[in-house]
């Protein structure tokens, strides 16, 4: 039975395609929860509400995207409103993780050998470059953290990205973009104390 099958049978009151929908995607919903927030139990709360929220609002679902698509956008919202509860918003703006450079940073063509990297942890071995990926992810600022993450670590098209954050596939891109920018400039102050280089480029 497809996907579109079971959001029919589930719109119609049969438990049992709902609980195949919940169970094909919960896995995902919580790997993103638990990137999101760092927290196992706060992932679960997400998860949990998230499920809660599709129960609910299960007739509203228009199809007009995927079923996994609707379900990050409701976790995205369930992530967002949990942070802003415990107050952990964005304490410094993006400007601060970037490159002190001029505005070409921001084009692709400027930075030769830089976008090609397609996944952080799949091109690093270093265990602790990879922990040091993962700590500036977590220390982004909410909008870009969460575009990057579903950009790069769930490797959801950019378009599907823009539906899910609710936001034009111009900004998405930006977002993403940035995030990028503010992921390298630290690699680059990473190998600039370890090895004295002043670049360090993903090829």
């Amino acid at each position: 039975m497809n996907e579109r099958e079971l959001v029919k049978r589930a719109k119609a009151g049969d438990f049992n395609a709902f609980t195949t929908l919940v169970n094909d995607n919960k896995n995902r919903i919580y790997s993103l929860a638990i990137k999101m927030t760092g927290n196992a139990e706060d992932a679960e709360d997400i998860v949990q509400e998230t499920f809660l929220r599709v129960i609910d609002n299960i007739d509203r679902f228009r199809e007009e995207s995927s079923f996994g698509t609707w379900l990050y956008s409701i976790a995205l919202n369930q992530t967002r409103a949990l942070l802003a509860k415990q107050k952990q918003t964005d304490l410094k703006p993006i400007e601060e993780y970037l490159p002190t450079q001029t505005a070409e940073n921001l084009h692709e063509k400027s930075i030769p050998g830089f976008f090609e990297w397609k996944d952080p942890h799949k091109e690093l071995e270093d265990e602790e470059l990879k922990k040091i990926i993962d700590k500036t992810i977590d220390s982004l600022p909410l909008k870009y953290k969460e575009a990057f993450l579903l950009r790069y670590i769930e490797e959801l098209p950019i378009k599907e990205v823009a539906k899910i954050i609710n936001e034009s596939v111009a900004s998405t891109k930006s977002r993403v973009l940035r995030a990028r920018l503010a992921i390298r400039e630290q690699l680059s102050k990473v190998f600039e104390e370890r090895y004295g280089k002043k670049m360090f480029r993903l090829r």
